[in-house]
């Protein structure tokens, strides 16, 4: 199994990003015969797993309403993720976001 995961596997350096990470997704999308970049920017509410098979999700809230959205960190659909701002949590999976809504749901910025 390793030897397949490092042989047959195309791995692409990413940025390291963390969840409560405010992110963008450059995500490609087929339609028809066209192609597409499509931007997702949201929450990282967590990171799963290792290697080729690790995968994170991202929140948003369109409208009144949140949407999440399961990327797979070895997609070759993704062309590009950007870190528009670094978040300071204390939890690794951060599901508690879901019930939150206004100010309650806001993420306070990392210091440097």
């Amino acid at each position: 199994m390793k030897i397949v995961q490092e042989n047959y596997t195309v791995s692409r350096e990413w940025p390291e990003f963390s969840s409560g990470d405010t992110i963008t997704v450059h995500y490609k999308i087929k339609e028809g015969s066209k192609e597409r970049v499509q931007q997702y920017r949201g929450v990282v509410i967590q990171k799963k797993g290792t290697g080729h098979t690790a995968t994170f999700t991202v929140r948003k809230m369109s409208g009144n309403i949140g949407v999440e959205r399961i990327f797979p960190i070895s997609s070759p659909f993704i062309e590009q993720i950007d870190i528009n701002k670094k978040g300071r949590v204390r939890r690794a999976r951060i599901y508690y976001l879901r019930n939150l809504t206004g100010k309650k749901a806001r993420i306070k910025e990392k210091k440097y």
